[in-house]
Parts: structure tokens; C-alpha cells; sequence
């Protein structure tokens, strides 16, 4: 899995930026995603562009073949030419079927060169010239042969000029054809498939070839677009599993403590709710962000194509647009954070209320959680409110931009068509294109929305896998199976967030297979003594001593290797009877397992089941009564067989038949065991090789339950409490 360490993080998309670390090891995938992007926006302007040359077969007399080689004869020669309309063919001098007009001759060009001027009327070029003083060579054929010729120095052409005076006559000069571009080749020789549409037939084939052209580029851009979905999708699950899976194994190897300020139910929002939404902000990227602006490239590049000027003046709104979308996507970034707590905090509260039902049900509790609930919940709701108030005024005041810039270039470009200076139909195409291209980045605008929400969530998801690790020591050594005693030293300790501290110079020695009860008022620092011995939380002061060897400086797994506990809270996963009782020793036998579950007497309530050992214990330990788990969670460390067990409440939730039965089981499991046990029956506490008695978190005595009975008032306060609560 990626490794991805902490850096230093950009203030705006530090932690978004970072999980991209995830992304860039599957680079083959992101060559595809960015090629089938590039593919998209090629097709997709190219499918708009169909546009203009289906306008030109079908509304105008110029027709498609000689609109291209107008338009090459402009760039080649730097010449423009005027578009003649139906009623400019007409019989006569001024019959434009015979002759191409001059419109601008731009300076430095092969034309100027030639001595041509605006307003002079090309009669012949090339190999087509007039047979006489008389025009007769078809205008298509002169644009025909002005295109296609090769390069020549000399080429003659016979033009119509006016003078002054109003008298016409024919020039002969000469002009230099300069060498043809690639393209010009590419473009001719693509629409040369296209039948020349001097007929009504013949329009009709081009129309029906260009419209058939629209659906190969409408296929092959819908396959490009199947494959970036695809491999877009590939990428952002792939990334964010790894970002889960590294989430996941830093929360395994981090301390207690961090749970208990920070609580479960955040940090499993964390590690599924924070890790979709920041896949979601993969896919964004990955997707939308990159496929339309390569859309809005082609249609922009397609415009310019046709006018620069105006092409231009739309763009200008690209400014205000970026300023405005960095503006909300501050203020969505900081709500999603916000909301993203809040519903952590709401789904936290939630699931302790669901699973605690019964309680809320039998205290009549239900109307205190539903207005608990609720102040969460419209707490939760503020928050998505401004996510969705900025989101929604992104894509309105985006589109007010794009008609302000759109309003400024079709003004102009109207003005253009009415002198001349831009083609009715080129205009048309001009906003087919900036519409489209306004659309395009429409849709981008909310991205960086979407981006800045998943950076919130990124955000989360890192500060979990940047929390501290449990400590262990570089030259840390393994700890050998424990033979001697277990000591400890002087030991202070203060639960992270606490002034006080809970436990203040304790002070035990526990020999080697002796079995200690520790008994004491609620909130003594029992249970807190014995979850320091597998180190679950660190020691401010002191030490902890095992075949004197100080914890601290063994590693943990050789340490938690040799110790086996049992809790009263049961711990059962959703998993088989067998697979539970096997945790702890992964590789046991079904016979093993049967044997440890007969020593703490689960085997005669698993065995009739219907499924026996491979019954699934389902979620919330359905189907299985406190007792029942409770044995089943014994056998498991009866399994593991460590040398060290502790039990913290073992037979809380026991009947008194199981009780005396697991006695019975446990008089064995512990013999030549250390064993630590924290029990409020008495029936178990007074067995014990040794009893120490805690009270605010220091040891008030120690003994035997005889010793105790005699010298210490707490501990005969303690039993004869439980006794004449038995009674």
C-alpha cells in the first residue's frame, strides 16, 4: 500500500493535494484518462464544427467546396473575397457566377505583392483564364485552381479593375503562389470525398455525408468517453482504499488513549465518510474538472478559428470567474469541515442510543434522546445549508458572467455581419461554439466546490493518520516468555485531558504464577493498574517490570504475545463461534477450539446449535445471552494459554450456575499462571494467592482475605457490603 508521509501542506489544498499521492502510482491509468480527455474535446469541438460546413451545403449558394478553398485562398495569399447571395447571380457584367470580388488585401502578402486591390475582380488564374476580353471561366473553378495550384513565382491572373472614372478594364499580372501548408492538403482532401454540390443531388449527398460524419465522431467520442469514466473510476476506488487501508492499520497501532478523547464513532466517520468523500473529489478531478475544459479548449480554439477579436472579448469574463469560484470554494471548504463534524458527533450519538435501546426504552428516556437528536441533527442542517447556499449561487453567478461576456461579443459580431466584415453563417457557427464553450465551463464551476469539500474531508482523514503512534523504541528487543515476576515500580499515570492523576505511586510485586485480586470502590484505578501492564497507555512516572525487564523498552507485540484478557464489557466479533474463540491463536485446531470451549463450559450450549462451532454470532451479538459471550470470550483465553491473564470482571455477566462452573475451569486455567483479578464477588477475590486493596488510585493494603479481614476497614467495608447485598 502507498506510504504517503506528511509535508508541508499548501493552506488552501494541502490535504487534497496529498492523497493525490495516491493517485499518481497508477500513472498508466492517468495517461488514459488524460488521453481520452484530450480525444473528448477534439471530437466534441469537431462535432460542432460539422455545423458550419452543413450551414454552408445547405443555406448558401458558395456551397462547402467553395467556402474551403476561399478560405484557403485568404490564408495562402492574404486576400479576402466577398460571399455572393442568391441575387447577386444574375446575367450580365455584374454576374458573379463569372468572377471572384476582392473585399481587403492584407499588406505583406503574396496579393498586395501582385499590385491587387479591394474592390478588383479576379476573371482568371492559373490554367483558367478567359478566352477573350469576356469572363467566362465559373467563379468555382478560379477559386478551385487558386487553392489547389503549386507554388509558383509567376502565376498569372486577369482581373476587372474600375478606375475612378467609373471605366472598367482587364489587367494581366503576375503573382507568386506560395508553397501549400500540410493542412491545406488534409483539408482538401477531406472534403473531396464530399461531392461537389453544384445540384439539388448533390447537396443532398453532402448533406447526408456530413451528417453521417457527425455520427462516427459522436460514436468514437462516446467510446473515449466510456474509457475516461472507466479508468477515472479505476483510479479514485483504487486511491481510496489504499487511503482507507492506511487509515485503518495507523488506527490499529495507535494509543487507547486517542479513543477515549476522541470517541469511535468520529473516527469510523473518519475512516468511511471521510475517505468516500475525498474519493468523490478524486473522481471530480479525474472526471468533469478535466473533461470539460478540454471541451471548452476545442470549442474556444474552433472559435478563434473563425474570429479572434470576438473569441477574445468572451474570454475576459475567465478573470472575475476564477476570483469568484476561489471565493466559495473557501467558504464550502470551511462548512463541509464543520458539517463533517457535526455529523460524526450526530452518527456517535445515534449509535449509542440505538444500541442502548432497552435502557432508553425502560427510563422513558425517549423524548430527552429525540430532542438530544434534534439539536444535532439542526445543528448538522445549519451546516449543510451553507455548503448548499455556496454551491447554489456558483453555477447563476457564473452564468451571469458568461451572458455578460457572450452579450458583449454577439453585440459586436452583429454589428460586423451588418458591414460585411463577418459571414451571417460564421457568425451563427461563432455562437453555437461560445455557447457551447460557456456550458462547458458552467459545468467546471462547481468543481472546485466539490474539490475543496473533499479537501475538508481529507483533512480529517489525515489528522487520524497523522495522531502518534504507541511508542516503542528503536533497539527495542523482543520480550522472552515470562518466568519470573511481574513488578511495579513507582507508577504514576493521568488519562489524556485530565488534571489528576488516577494512579500515584503504586507500588506491587506479583510473583511469578501467583493469582492477585485487586479490589476497590468504583473509579479506584483497578482496571486502569492492569491495562497499563500490556501497555495500552503510557506511564507519566515509574515503571513496570516483567522478569525484570522494564515494558517500555521491549516490543509490544512480544509483550501483548504473553498476556490474555478478559473484560466485563464482551467482546465478540461478527464472525463464526469457532473463528471467536480462535482470535487469539489464528492456526488452533477445531479440536483445540473444542477443548477450550469445554473448560469454560461454552461447549454445551454451542454444540446443539444448528450450525454448531461455525455459527456466525451476528452483529450486536444476536442470538447469544451476556452468559453465553461471556464463556465463549473465556475460552478464547483459555485457547490463547498466555502466561500472564487478566481478568477485569470476568463472571460479571455469569450466572450463578455458570459461575461455579467457570470457577471450577478457572481453578486450572490459573494455576501456574500471574494472573490479575478485578472482581466484585468476593467468591472469586477471596482465593487469591494476594488481595490489594486500591482507593484513589494509591494502594491502601495488601494481603491475604484473612490479613485483610483484620487489619484493613476498607476491605471489610467492601465485603460486608456485598454480603448484605447478597442477603
Amino acid at each position: 500500500m502507498s506510504n504517503i508521509k506528511d509535508r508541508n501542506q499548501d493552506k488552501d489544498l494541502g490535504a487534497f493535494l496529498r492523497i493525490l499521492g495516491y493517485v499518481w502510482p497508477q500513472w498508466p491509468r492517468l495517461i488514459g484518462v488524460f488521453v481520452s480527455a484530450v480525444i473528448i474535446g477534439l471530437l466534441f469541438s469537431l462535432s460542432f464544427m460539422t455545423i458550419g460546413p452543413l450551414l454552408k451545403v445547405m443555406m448558401g449558394e458558395e456551397g462547402l467546396h467553395g467556402w474551403v478553398d476561399r478560405n484557403i485562398c485568404d490564408w495562402r495569399y492574404g486576400m479576402e473575397f466577398y460571399v455572393p447571395e442568391v441575387s447577386d447571380f444574375r446575367t450580365g457584367d455584374d454576374d458573379f457566377r463569372t468572377f471572384v470580388q476582392i473585399t481587403a488585401v492584407a499588406e505583406d502578402e503574396p496579393a498586395a505583392g501582385a499590385g491587387l486591390q479591394p474592390a478588383d475582380r479576379i476573371i482568371g488564374f492559373g490554367s483558367q483564364m478567359p478566352s477573350g476580353q469576356q469572363a467566362d471561366v465559373p467563379s468555382r473553378k478560379l477559386l478551385e485552381e487558386m487553392a489547389t495550384i503549386e507554388q509558383g513565382d509567376s502565376v498569372p491572373i486577369a482581373i476587372k479593375r474600375t478606375d475612378s472614372r467609373g471605366n472598367t478594364n482587364i489587367q494581366r499580372l503576375t503573382i507568386n503562389a506560395p508553397p501549400k501548408k500540410s493542412y491545406y492538403n488534409w483539408i482538401q482532401d477531406t472534403v473531396s470525398v464530399i461531392p461537389r454540390d453544384e445540384t439539388a443531388s448533390d447537396k443532398v449527398k453532402a448533406v447526408t455525408f456530413i451528417i453521417l460524419a457527425m455520427v462516427v465522431i459522436t460514436i468514437a467520442r462516446c467510446i473515449a468517453r466510456f474509457f475516461q469514466t472507466y479508468l477515472a473510476s479505476a483510479i479514485t476506488e483504487t486511491a481510496t482504499a489504499h487511503a482507507r487501508y492506511d487509515c485503518f492499520t495507523h488506527i490499529l497501532d495507535m494509543p487507547v488513549g486517542y479513543f477515549s478523547s476522541e470517541g469511535t464513532s468520529d473516527t469510523v466517520s473518519r475512516l468511511i465518510g471521510d475517505t468516500a468523500k475525498a474519493g468523490k473529489g478524486i473522481k471530480v478531478l479525474l472526471g468533469k474538472a478535466l473533461r470539460e475544459p478540454m471541451k471548452a479548449a476545442g470549442l474556444l480554439a474552433g472559435a478563434m478559428l473563425i474570429s479572434v477579436k470576438l473569441t477574445l472579448i468572451f474570454a475576459c469574463a475567465a478573470p472575475a470567474a476564477v476570483a469568484l469560484m476561489g471565493l466559495l470554494g473557501h467558504r464550502v471548504r470551511k462548512a463541509t469541515r464543520k458539517s463533517l463534524q457535526s455529523s460524526a458527533r450526530m452518527l456517535g450519538r445515534a449509535g449509542e442510543v440505538i444500541a442502548a435501546l432497552r435502557v432508553v426504552k425502560v427510563y422513558n428516556s425517549q423524548d430527552r434522546e429525540k430532542k438530544n437528536f434534534e439539536g444535532l441533527n439542526n445543528r448538522f442542517l445549519r451546516q449543510t445549508l451553507r455548503v448548499a447556499k455556496s454551491q447554489a449561487a456558483t453555477n447563476p453567478t457564473m452564468e451571469v458572467l458568461g451572458m455578460i461576456a457572450g452579450g458583449a461579443a454577439l453585440i459586436l459580431g452583429v454589428r460586423w455581419v451588418a458591414q460585411d466584415n463577418l459571414e451571417a453563417s460564421s457568425f451563427f457557427l461563432l455562437l453555437v461554439l461560445l455557447g457551447s464553450a460557456a456550458e462547458s465551463i458552467r459545468k467546471v464551476s462547481d468543481v472546485w466546490n466539490k474539490i475543496q469539500g473533499a479537501n475538508a474531508a481529507c483533512e480529517r482523514v489525515f489528522s487520524v493518520i497523522d495522531s502518534p503512534l504507541e511508542k516503542e523504541l528503536p533497539d527495542a528487543r523482543a520480550l522472552p516468555p515470562v518466568s519470573d515476576n511481574v513488578e511495579f515500580n513507582d507508577v504514576w499515570f493521568t488519562y489524556p485531558g485530565n488534571e489528576a492523576p488516577t494512579l500515584k505511586g503504586v507500588d506491587l510485586k506479583v510473583r511469578a504464577g501467583q493469582t492477585v485480586a485487586i479490589v476497590g470502590a468504583n473509579g479506584s484505578g483497578k482496571t486502569t493498574l492492569v491495562n497499563l501492564l500490556p501497555r495500552f497507555y503510557e506511564l507519566d512516572k515509574g515503571s513496570i517490570m516483567i522478569d525484570g525487564q522494564d515494558i517500555s523498552r521491549v516490543k509490544l507485540a512480544s509483550l501483548r504475545e504473553q498476556i490474555g484478557m478478559v473484560t466485563q464489557n464482551v467482546v465478540a466479533f461478527n464472525d463464526t463461534v469457532a473463528s471467536n474463540i480462535a482470535y487469539g491463536k489464528p492456526d488452533a485446531t477445531l479440536g483445540e477450539i473444542i477443548q477450550a470451549a469445554k473448560s469454560s463450559y461454552a461447549h454445551e450450549f454451542i454444540e446443539p446449535l444448528p450450525e454448531g462451532y461455525d455459527t456466525f454470532i451476528g452483529e450486536n451479538n444476536a442470538g447469544f445471552s451476556g452468559g453465553q459471550l461471556q464463556r465463549i470470550v473465556i475460552a478464547r483465553a483459555i485457547l490463547k494459554n498466555p502466561p500472564i491473564l487478566i481478568l477485569d470482571e470476568a463472571t460479571s455477566q455469569i450466572d450463578a450456575d455458570s459461575e461455579a462452573k467457570i470457577h471450577k475451569a478457572m481453578g486450572s486455567l490459573m494455576k501456574d499462571r500471574t494472573c490479575f483479578v478485578i472482581a466484585h464477588r468476593f467468591s472469586t477475590v477471596v482465593a487469591a494467592d494476594m488481595i490489594v486493596v486500591m482507593e484513589q488510585g494509591q494502594i491502601a493494603a495488601q494481603g491475604t482475605h484473612a490479613e485483610l479481614m483484620e487489619s484493613c476497614r476498607i476491605y471489610r467495608n467492601l465485603y460486608e457490603n456485598q454480603l448484605n447485598g447478597a442477603a
